[in-house]
């Protein structure tokens, strides 16, 4: 009936790729990414400097912030740097390895799709691969205990090693033990250490071998008055999170004064107001008060008159973690203010680090929530200790949470490989070359590791291989430091067991979505001319959909 006219569904300017071309397209963006990242694997990676529209400079290795920092416009693409934020979040390490065996799982995935293996069942393949290696993982896993200082340590170190803060990493790695277990709580039998706990404040001046732990808070704020104390020993504080300032109605009123008495009154009233506040304050026996919100100029005055240590406008976060280090309670009324209700600790004192006055809250009984104070040259380099700091501080919480860590350097990769190609044998049928694939994928972590440090990476991986293939060979990986194949377990390189399973679990699973993918519609972006262009002036018919922009003899 409609002869050959072309029926159009889609809107015109949309792009539509199928087929072979959609799934070599996502691949390639996919890889792209990958091998962004590559060059920083391992602790002879190199670093990348990103200078972003602003001019603003990030100097780091860190896979996660490499890609955070990147404007990547790719679907595809996207999907791969969702990986490394997974990656960050769940285990703070192994963000660039996550990524480059995503990258390695769909380069492996071109081929067989060529070799006509249908994407549906590479995907199977590689799920069957994943749940293999994550039973594998556990059994050639080392228990690690909670009070296991020196084994924390060395899986804080191996996290930091690469990182431009290298030479100071035996600090930082004594700190991130220190402030892991001071906030790790036991319950059941079962360890919990939430980082949230740990609080970290960032100062450039020194050296970031001046970074330490306080057992208790840092806060980035100064007394309100200078009249009041800069040491309270004993401190008894109060923590209010309501404004000690006078209320505003809810509702508008006006006040109509024609007598000057009458206004002198209001004043005396209001500074009445202002006096009991301190004087309930005064009364529950605080010395020190930390203030979520405002503190009139008059309120202050009063409060530096009884000799009290006051804060002003401190973050609800930071509110929440002296809670938890002086075992004080979080008071909104004042009336509900009492002895009860009030933090401790040894010493509050107002300490000037660099060009600023900081509050340190020092001395808590067994504080359930710590600081730390960054230290370094400059601002970037303040930063870079602050990532590698975090990945530490992440890694001994997973470690002290979960019990068990495996070997570096490649080694559980190769274990891996080599366990996967038997386990695919007795798979067989198509699915054998999907995890045949996923094996060889795994490769390219210790051929990475090894190029990276100017090794022959295939000698590297026949060494491997070799010393793998006898039972006391399991550890073995590449020692960059040494330029050589060795046991990491006596090299001291250990990783938590939940970097790597995260790490492969979250490759197979966005590989198997990008093979999935079959059709890519691309709707076309809309341009500044393209966007609805409202009536002159402003105007319009209000909720009439633009009707007020429409020529005569439309309506």
């Amino acid at each position: 009936m409609l002869g050959n006219q072309p029926i159009i569904v889609l809107k015109e300017g949309t792009e539509s790729t199928r087929g072979r071309s959609a799934h070599a397209n996502n691949i390639m963006a996919a890889r792209a990414v990958a091998d962004a990242v590559r060059s920083t694997l391992g602790p002879k990676g190199m670093d990348k400097m990103l200078v972003d529209s602003m001019g603003d400079i990030v100097m780091t290795n860190d896979g996660a912030t490499i890609l955070k920092e990147l404007d990547i416009e790719h679907p595809a693409a996207k999907m791969i740097v969702e990986i490394s934020k997974t990656q960050d979040n769940e285990c703070g390490d192994g963000t660039t390895s996550a990524v480059v065996i995503a990258g390695e799982l769909l380069k492996k995935s071109e081929a067989l799709i060529e070799q006509n293996v249908h994407p549906t069942v590479i995907s199977n393949g590689f799920r069957l691969a994943s749940q293999e290696a994550v039973k594998v993982l556990k059994s050639i896993g080392v228990e690690v205990s909670p009070t296991d200082r020196k084994t924390l340590k060395l899986v804080a170190k191996t996290a930091m090693t690469g990182k431009s803060v290298d030479g100071d990493k035996d600090t930082l790695a004594r700190v991130a033990v220190d402030a892991v277990t001071s906030v790790a709580e036991e319950t059941g039998g079962k360890y919990a250490a939430d980082i949230d706990n740990i609080q970290v404040e960032k100062k450039h001046g020194g050296s970031v071998a001046d970074t330490e732990m306080i057992k208790g808070l840092v806060l980035d704020k100064e007394r309100v008055h200078p009249r009041m104390p800069t040491s309270v020993k004993g401190a008894k504080i109060a923590l209010i999170d309501s404004a000690l300032e006078i209320k505003k109605t809810e509702v508008e009123a006006k006040i109509q004064i024609r007598d000057p008495t009458q206004m002198q009154r209001f004043l005396d009233e209001e500074e009445k107001t202002l006096q009991e506040m301190v004087e309930k304050v005064r009364r529950s026996g605080a010395n020190v008060v930390m203030c979520e919100k405002g503190i009139d100029d008059l309120a202050q005055h009063y409060l530096a008159k009884t000799g009290l240590y006051a804060v002003r406008r401190v973050k609800r976060s930071d509110m929440e973690k002296l809670a938890k280090a002086t075992g004080g309670k979080i008071v909104t009324n004042l009336d509900d203010l009492g002895a009860s209700e009030l933090g401790k600790a040894q010493t509050v004192e107002e300490v000037k680090i660099g060009d600023s006055d900081m509050t340190f809250v020092t001395g808590c009984r067994n504080p359930k929530a710590v600081s730390v104070l960054i230290r370094g040259g400059t601002e970037h380099v303040v930063d870079e200790a602050e990532r590698a700091l975090h990945d530490a501080l992440k890694v001994v919480s997973v470690s002290i949470e979960d019990g068990v860590a495996v070997a570096g350097g490649g080694a559980p990769e190769i274990e891996l490989a080599i366990k996967l190609r038997d386990y695919g044998q007795s798979v067989g049928g198509r699915e054998q070359l999907a995890i045949e694939a996923f094996a060889e994928a795994l490769e390219v972590i210790p051929w990475t590791l090894a190029e990276n440090a100017g090794m022959d990476a295939i000698n590297v991986l026949i060494e491997l291989k070799t010393s793998h293939a006898k039972k006391a060979g399991q550890a073995f990986g590449v020692d960059v430091m040494a330029n050589k194949v060795s046991d990491m377990m006596k090299a001291q390189v250990i990783e938590p067991l939940r970097v790597k399973r995260q790490a492969i679990e979250s490759a197979t699973e966005v590989a198997s979505m990008v093979l999935r993918i079959d059709d890519v519609i691309a709707s076309k972006k809309m341009s500044p001319s393209d966007m609805p262009q409202g009536p002159p002036g402003g105007g319009g018919m209000g909720g009439m959909g633009g009707m007020g922009g429409m020529p005569p003899g439309m309506m």
